[in-house]
């Protein structure tokens, strides 16, 4: 099912955890999951108001470019 290698990596990695390998990889499972379920916690208390430089400010755009109509 698994590799030989993968299984002893995985139970390594339970073991430096001090959990039970069926733990662990619930863990493993949850903290892949929670991060498609939008934002990561604490994201906009660490980024919104985050810039600390000078004020950002858009220069000039120019004009359009004309085309011909279709």
């Amino acid at each position: 099912m698994f590799p030989k290698r993968l299984k002893n990596e995985l139970r390594t990695r339970a073991k430096q955890a001090d959990l039970p390998l069926s733990r662990f990889l619930a863990e493993l499972v949850k903290r892949e999951v929670s991060r498609t379920d939008g934002w990561p916690e604490g994201y906009f208390s660490q980024v919104f108001g985050g810039w600390e430089g000078e004020p950002l400010q858009r220069p000039p755009q120019g004009e359009y470019e004309k085309r011909a109509e279709l």
